[in-house]
């Protein structure tokens, strides 16, 4: 159904008036004669745009009155009558209303799907933790109840018991200490301490701490080639160790045996490319859009059983967004991932 617009709302009253108006004029015409007749016909051209320009004022009013809470809820804010004319001038109003509704509608159904994304984010984050936190709590209290029991006094399981205890404390300490990392990293209370470094002795320096932990998977840990010279970066030292280790450590622990994770070095203009392939069992495509968030884990029993927190990724992501750089990761499944991130070169040569 097609929408009239004031204008042509008021074009058609003026024309009414005026028919009518000739109408009346025309019998008056032939009782009065020819005088009569240019005086109604100039008086219907006057009555025409007399009428027009009256009904377009008084409709356009009427308008107005209507859209401003419209235009008040849409924008959320007090506007007057003038500043919407000012705004509406030379316009459709009725078309110019149409699109502002609908583009507030789209706008507010978009923050609806948004909002509960969040909701559902939030549900899944809450369930995480509790599940993530549960386990070494149920399996202390379990350890303990025994010792408790009478296991306290049997040398045989007293000081294993209290080992397999520590390791859960240790468990849920890492959790904790990895979810104050993310949020102090979101809320930007992290400060990074940015400094110049030579990233390759970073990495040689991941691969001599990680060395045991790749020989009992029998990963071999390479570059990608022969970097005799230095690459110098821009970034809080720390922070890029801890972004390597995770990469590399999760390279071994979803590799294959006799694999090989690779590291390796571009220069793209003011910046350095780290890419970290290994030759493990790779990331199905459907897990690829999900595998930065927290507590996400592509094969559940086999992450736990790996002893990581599920929080890994989702750390070096905030880290390196921290730098106002990207992270990125391509895989084929069975076949191997490739991680790569972004850094700023350093500012002195």
């Amino acid at each position: 159904m097609k929408v009239l617009s004031p204008k042509r709302v008021s074009f058609y009253i003026a024309i009414v008036s005026t028919l009518f108006f000739i109408l009346v004029s025309a019998l008056f015409f032939s009782l009065s004669g020819i005088f009569s007749f240019f005086l109604a016909f100039f008086g219907a051209i006057g009555l025409f745009f007399l009428v027009y320009f009256i009904a377009e004022y008084f409709i356009g009013n009427f308008i107005f009155e209507k859209i401003k809470p419209i235009y008040r809820t849409i924008h959320s804010t007090q506007i007057s009558g003038k500043e919407l004319r000012k705004n509406l001038v030379g316009k459709d109003i009725i078309t110019e209303v149409k699109n502002e509704v609908g583009d507030w509608a789209r706008n507010k159904t978009e923050e609806i799907d948004q909002l509960r994304q969040l909701e559902k984010y939030r549900r899944e984050f809450l369930g995480n933790v509790s599940h993530e936190l549960k386990t070494p709590i149920f399996n202390i209290q379990g350890y303990i109840l025994t010792l408790l029991d009478g296991g306290l006094e049997d040398p045989s399981i007293n000081r294993l018991y209290l080992e397999r205890a520590e390791k859960s404390i240790n468990r849920m300490i890492n959790i904790v200490e990895d979810l104050e990392s993310i949020s102090r990293l979101e809320s930007g209370e992290l400060k990074l301490e940015m400094e110049d470094f030579n990233i390759v002795n970073l990495v040689y320096d991941v691969f001599e701490f990680q060395e045991m932990l790749a020989r009992k998977h029998s990963i071999k840990l390479a570059f990608g080639a022969s970097y005799e010279k230095p690459i110098r970066v821009n970034a809080d030292k720390k922070r890029i160790i801890e972004v390597v280790n995770n990469l590399v450590v999760n390279s071994i622990k979803y590799g294959k045996r006799n694999g090989t994770t690779t590291v390796s070095f571009f220069d793209i203009g003011d910046q350095v490319m780290v890419e970290i392939a290994d030759t493990g069992i790779g990331i199905a495509e459907k897990d690829i859009p999900r595998i930065f968030e927290r507590f996400y884990r592509t094969d559940k029993s086999r992450s736990r059983d790996q002893g990581g927190t599920g929080l890994g990724l989702s750390i070096v992501k905030h880290i390196i967004e921290a730098h106002e750089q990207t992270v990125s990761v391509r895989s084929r499944y069975g076949e191997g991932s490739m991680f790569t991130f972004t850094l700023n070169k350093a500012l002195t040569k």
